[in-house]
């Protein structure tokens, strides 16, 4: 027997989560193969909305993604130069992603995508798009899936490039 694919660890980020629990895909990043979702205790302390939360807690509880702390000095002080430009989600998310090696998912503009490119590199960043790009490819997700949840995410002012997933993925 082959050994197993080791998980690229992606640390989550505030906004992916909500997107996700809005249209009820949380559990997606429980699904991705060869994925494993970290969020920071600054990220988890954002999220204040009752129902979300217990939508959070209940994604944690069936461990598609699990809390991740902040803990090496070097860490520490990275968070703190990065929470000078930006959030405390952004910033424990970009600190835990130097120090570690992870991905990120997010989907903030500037500083923190330009933070993402200076810092990691490029190829480093996750988007919501990205995720259900990932899902359908793995076949977790479908098409139609996606594109209901496009269109939820566009009710509540985030509005995607395109016009169906069809189209960035192709005919599957």
């Amino acid at each position: 027997m082959p050994p197993p694919v080791p998980a690229r660890v992606v640390v989550a980020d505030t906004n992916v989560l909500i997107n996700l629990i809005h249209v009820g895909q949380l559990a997606l990043l429980g699904a991705l193969p060869g994925c494993e979702f970290v969020v920071p205790e600054d990220v988890v302390s954002e999220i204040t909305d009752v129902q979300q939360r217990a939508a959070f807690d209940a994604a944690l509880a069936a461990g598609h993604l699990r809390k991740e702390p902040i803990t090496d000095p070097q860490e520490l002080a990275r968070y703190a130069e990065f929470r000078a430009i930006m959030g405390k989600g952004e910033a424990a998310c970009i600190a835990l992603a130097k120090s570690r090696g992870w991905l990120i998912a997010s989907d903030e503009k500037r500083p923190l995508r330009r933070e993402v490119h200076r810092w990691l590199g490029p190829g480093r960043l996750i988007t919501t798009p990205g995720l259900f790009v990932l899902g359908i490819r793995a076949g977790v997700l479908t098409i139609e899936e996606a594109d209901r949840a496009k269109d939820l995410l566009g009710q509540r002012r985030f509005r995607m490039s395109f016009r169906s997933f069809r189209d960035v993925v192709g005919n599957q």
